[in-house]
């Protein structure tokens, strides 16, 4: 377990069919950025960029060089593929033109 000069974390990522959540120690202090890249989790999914990447902790979204406390959780989040407005814009016009014709 942690001592006083390590923090125990977790980084999650997480695509269609897997999901990965790796727990590591970190040394008190450490940032986001160095959770990610110090749990090997590159290796299993190389489309991670660390420099371009989006993550946060436990739901909200954070900078790369965020001081992490003890029991964090590091999320990398996927881009979209759709955006949200858009679809459910699409989906209330095709829903209006339905109920006309009927």
């Amino acid at each position: 377990m942690a001592n006083a000069e390590t923090i125990a974390v977790e980084v999650a990522y997480a695509r269609p069919g897997e999901q990965v959540i790796l727990r590591l120690e970190l040394p008190a202090g450490g940032t986001l950025r160095q959770a990610v890249e110090q749990s090997g989790i590159m290796d299993r999914f190389p489309e991670i960029d660390p420099d371009s990447m989006k993550a946060g902790i436990f739901g909200k979204l954070k900078k790369s060089d965020q001081v992490l406390q003890a029991g964090d959780r590091v999320e990398i989040y996927r881009p979209l593929i759709a955006d949200p407005k858009q679809v459910r814009n699409q989906r209330a016009a095709a829903g209006k033109q339905m109920k006309k014709g009927g």
